[in-house]
């Protein structure tokens, strides 16, 4: 077994060093064409080729706030990202002005399962106590199923505290909590509203433009604005140049009077067409999410979606969540959202950045989406830290711009390991992905290392690009293996090689759309080294 690995070693670290050279030739180009394109941004004041209707001055006559903004940030949306960054910002004696379309409690079927590197987070942030008194479920690792096979999947945390772990609960349970312990800080004011536009002046964000409750425009300033309004975003396109896939859909349940199979686990089942979840979210209730491949799903309105989670997915659904799965079709509460992916390609704008979903997404499927936000809190917390004044808008943009490459590695591994496991997972007529899916259940059943390590990526543990790659290529090094085991043939070795083309074709994409430079070598980013503007 030993030689088996080491070989694995080999072959990995020869096809990435192959891949790294393939992407960095076809980067060459494009990395030109954005140079160009910075650079007439530069020339043209810096803010011209982007503005569009979201964007307004704010030197119309208007009588301005006497002895500069009485707001330090201006946070544009409440949800796990604005209100942890409220929060944060608040206890660090920023004045915060949090400004949310919607103060009720949300009701979502996605970001109600916090990984324990993002719990770890939570910890540092001082936000651990928002996932008590809400019946948060602590899980414990993964179960993964499979032609009625299963393997369970633990979290390596022997290292940590015993506390540590993920959480499962109700997104908007936890959401409300994170509220209110924002709204408790005496420098930070939430309050319910709509942003209409971001407020542009020279070239510079100078706050924002909102409906309040009652209608009333008002606008807002701060010589910082940072928008976490969410996959919905209609602010993102005025900072960063959307790319936004809609590979999949998912459909929601929740399962009552039930048990799952291994307790404090997450469930996927590798099913035909596309992965099925299974979680707790309290005490009593189970989330079921049913991927559906594209962007449209049977209609609800007359039945065929009941009919196609009866006839098509309950029969793959586990024995014993099998008559629960089916009660819950019955009780008609079934709800559908699309799961979105976009890369993060941001705008450096002077005044305003972009965070959470709003700035970045990724499949779903790992449940990596509040790791990566909770992060980007923590590296854009220690960031500012030493700035006392934000008012010096250019000098602080240019500052701000390695806050994009510092989060890189965390959020470029936890991206690019969704967007592969998710293709992976997903069934297909292709022999050569059939054989990579089969791989990787039996490369995650061996144990030790070819367990841990996948997982310790998965839960955000050791979020590292590299060891990303390599396991990866060890899954698929280990499925060519078992098709020339006992005798490989013409045909066998065929399949071998499509298999380790198509490993390639799903990921190196992925990693070029995510930058492979700030990925792999973050430190040759001139950004990185970056000081903060002397005041």
């Amino acid at each position: 077994m030993a030689v088996m690995v080491d070989n694995y070693v080999a072959g990995t670290l020869l096809a990435f060093l192959l891949g790294f050279v393939v992407v960095y030739i076809l980067r060459r180009k494009t990395t030109a064409e954005k140079d160009e394109r910075a650079e007439g941004r530069a020339e043209g004041g810096g803010f011209d080729e982007i503005q569009n209707d979201c964007v307004r001055s704010s030197t119309n006559g208007e009588v301005r706030p006497e002895g500069g903004p009485e707001t330090d940030v201006v946070i544009v949306g409440a949800g796990v990202a604005g209100a942890a960054l409220a929060h944060t910002l608040g206890e660090e004696g920023r004045r915060v002005h949090v400004i949310e379309r919607d103060l009720t409690e949300p009701d979502r079927i996605v970001g109600e399962l916090l990984q324990p590197g993002g719990y770890l987070k939570l910890i540092e942030l001082g936000l651990q106590d928002c996932v008590e008194e809400i019946d948060a479920q602590r899980v414990l690792g993964y179960a993964l199923f499979k032609d009625g096979r299963n393997t369970r999947l633990s979290y390596p945390l022997e290292k940590f505290h015993s506390d540590v772990a993920g959480r499962s609960f109700h997104n908007g349970r936890f959401i409300q909590r994170m509220r209110d312990k924002a709204a408790a800080l005496p420098n930070v004011r939430l309050e319910q509203g709509t942003v209409t536009s971001l407020l542009e002046e020279n070239g510079i964000i100078k706050g924002v433009q909102y409906k309040t409750k009652t209608g009333e425009e008002i606008r807002s300033y701060a010589p910082l604005t940072i928008v976490c309004d969410g996959c919905f975003s209609n602010l993102r396109r005025s900072l960063c140049k959307p790319m936004v896939d809609v590979p999949s859909c998912f459909v929601g349940l929740v399962l009552e009077n039930c048990n799952l199979p291994f307790p404090n686990h997450g469930h996927v089942i590798l099913a035909d067409p596309s992965p099925i979840l299974f979680y707790p979210i309290s005490s009593t209730e189970i989330r079921c999410l049913v991927d559906v491949p594209g962007k449209k799903i049977p209609s609800i309105a007359n039945g065929e979606l009941a009919n196609y989670l009866k006839t098509a997915v309950a029969p793959q659904v586990p024995p014993e969540l099998h008559k629960a799965f089916l009660a819950a079709i019955d009780k008609g509460n079934i709800r559908t959202m699309p799961n979105r992916s976009m890369p993060a390609a941001p705008y450096p704008t002077p005044g305003a950045l972009l965070m959470g979903d709003a700035f970045n997404m990724r499949h779903p499927l790992t449940g990596g989406g509040m790791t990566v936000a909770l992060s980007d809190i923590v590296v854009l917390r220690d960031l500012l830290k030493p700035l006392r004044d934000l008012n010096d808008s250019a000098s602080l943009c240019k500052y701000l711009e390695s806050f994009y490459t510092l989060r890189k590695p965390v959020a470029s591994t936890i991206n690019t390991l969704a967007g592969a496991l998710y293709k992976v997972f997903c069934a297909s007529p292709d022999q050569a992905r059939k054989e990579m899916r089969e791989a990787c259940f039996d490369y995650l059943s061996l144990g030790g290392v070819c367990s841990t390590g996948p997982v310790a990526l998965l839960s955000g543990l050791n979020p590292r690009p590299l060891s990303l790659v390599l396991h990866f290529f060890a899954v698929a090094i280990y499925g060519v293996g078992r098709l020339l085991i006992p005798f490989p043939s013409p045909k066998r070795l065929w399949i071998g090689a499509r298999l380790i083309s198509g490993a390639s074709g799903i990921i190196f994409p992925i990693i070029k759309a995510e930058g492979v430079r700030q990925m792999f070598f973050p430190a040759t980013v001139p950004a990185y080294y970056r000081a903060p503007p002397v005041e």
